[in-house]
């Protein structure tokens, strides 16, 4: 026989062939004990099983090894199991099997490992098929840990309503069930380790477009061991909103701090002199602005948008305006500086922030402060400069500087968090573009800026040197808006110095 094996292998022909398949039995036998040969001895079936180097078969009999092996299962064996929840590596089909034979070993141990690992899941193929194992043995102790997953954003461009948390917790609770769900997980994290937790259930509701209920429910709800729960109802009926993320989330925490009441106390008395209307326009960063309205130009608080409107445009007739040529923004993305382009977009809040910002800047000795910092900068190639105008305890405009967190390199500005804390009672932050004298080409905010925007949801400007005297000013927040302010002169001591 192996003579006439090895013959087949040499002659391809008919006549061989015929002969080899008389044969071909004993050869597959072969080939079987071959590979039989050639298996992973098992010795330890639950160091085996956490191998991501061997193959699936391997770990798929390690696991049929675990599970008809003695009970209950050794400390090292429930590890292995567990782990087909999150380790990478595994077939989903060995993973499923594991799972549901912890689930009747160990009930316990698998809804504490899920309970912690299933919000981590980054695997998304994975998360629908571990999320479809929940539902289907109706694992409701796990509604929290799907609603943190759910909480993350996802990659892949699903609806909310398409979302394989949204489709379990549906499943085993109803339709209408999920959003309620997550306003209850909100509602019970109140512990401190829980923060990240109502901060992802907060950004959620927003997307399941909730906000209108959102404010009806923390205005309604009672002041409980929630810090933030408790924060959020003192806001709403304070200012008559609420934040729309995370960062506007701290920021009312941090507002409503001793240290910071005086700001608080002061928006909430100019928010009682607007029109319900107006206070439900309201965002986070528009209470620094009204304490400051309050106290600089309290006739801003009685004017409606047109006037506003006017106030600000009048100020930027026949003034030069310059842009960023190359701002970084995917193609079709770019920004328009015009303040007419945004004049739909513009809110009440935007509006006083602006004719607060040309007052400020039309004072000497911001503008002589502004220069000052602005010359350091550019003598500095290893960052950008920034930080927040505010008022100081003398109610006057105050620009107050900040190192950079960590220097990067010149075209970029790392906020500390000294500014941050420093930002929760600012009018806005700021920072420079001051690379060279003559830099009218990069004049206003670029993507990584509007990013900054987006996310702080802060009220920023970008001041950009057109020459030794003159820098252009924008005013940028979150969602694309956009405005070119002019241009600003360095105080008459200064130049002719």
């Amino acid at each position: 026989m192996p003579y006439m094996l090895m013959t087949k292998h040499r002659h391809l022909n008919g006549a061989v062939w015929e002969r080899t398949r008389t044969y071909r039995t004993p050869l597959m036998l072969l080939l079987l004990m071959a590979i039989a040969s050639c298996q992973t001895t098992i010795t330890d079936p639950a160091a085996m099983l956490v191998k991501s180097s061997v193959s699936a078969t391997t770990h798929q009999r390690s696991l049929h090894m675990i599970m008809g092996g003695p009970q209950p299962l050794s400390e090292e064996s429930v590890d292995a199991v567990q782990g087909l929840a999150y380790r990478p590596g595994y077939r989903e089909d060995i993973r499923v099997e594991g799972l549901q034979f912890l689930l009747r070993s160990d009930r316990q141990q698998l809804l504490t490992t899920l309970r912690r690992r299933l919000p981590r899941v980054t695997d998304h193929d994975w998360l629908r098929r571990l999320c479809r194992f929940v539902s289907d043995n109706d694992l409701t102790e796990l509604d929290e840990a799907l609603v943190s997953s759910w909480g993350r954003p996802w990659t892949a461009g699903l609806s909310e309503d398409q979302r394989p948390e949204f489709l379990a917790l549906r499943a085993m609770h109803g339709p209408g069930a999920p959003a309620r769900i997550v306003w209850d997980t909100f509602r019970a994290a109140n512990r401190p380790s829980q923060k990240g937790l109502r901060f992802r259930c907060w950004d959620l509701l927003h997307r399941l477009g909730q906000r209108d209920q959102l404010i009806a429910m923390v205005s309604e709800a009672p002041t409980d061991d929630n810090i933030t729960a408790q924060r959020l109802h003192d806001a709403v009926n304070a200012f008559g909103t609420v934040p729309w993320n995370r960062e506007e989330m701290l920021w009312v925490e941090k507002l409503g701090e001793p240290s910071r009441r005086q700001c608080w106390d002061a928006a909430a008395d100019a928010a009682r002199t607007l029109t319900p209307e107006r206070r439900s326009s309201l965002e986070i960063r528009d209470l620094p602005v009204l304490a400051a309205a309050a106290r600089h130009m309290p006739e801003l608080l009685a004017s409606n948008e047109e006037t506003l409107y006017t106030g600000v445009a009048s100020r930027l007739v026949g003034q030069q305006h310059f842009r960023e040529i190359d701002p970084g923004f995917l193609p079709g993305q770019e920004l328009d500086n015009r303040l007419s382009s945004h004049r739909d977009s513009l809110t009440w809040g935007d509006l006083v922030a602006m004719r607060i910002a040309q007052e400020a800047l039309a004072l000497p000795q911001v503008r002589a402060h502004i220069f000052s910092f602005a010359d350091r900068d550019h003598a500095d190639e290893t960052t950008e400069y920034g930080g927040v105008i505010d008022l100081d305890e003398q109610r006057r405009f105050n620009v107050r500087e900040f190192p950079p967190r960590m220097r990067m390199h010149d075209r970029r500005f790392e906020a500390s968090q000294d500014m941050f804390d420093a930002g929760y009672t600012a009018l806005f932050h700021f920072h420079f573009h001051a690379q060279k004298q003559r830099n009218g080409a990069h004049a206003g905010p670029g993507a990584g800026d509007m990013a900054y925007a987006n996310s702080t949801r802060a009220n920023c400007l970008v001041m950009t040197f057109l020459d030794e005297n003159t820098m252009n000013v924008d005013y940028y927040r979150h969602d694309g808006v956009l405005v070119d302010l002019g241009i600003i002169v360095r105080p008459a001591a200064r130049q002719s110095a």
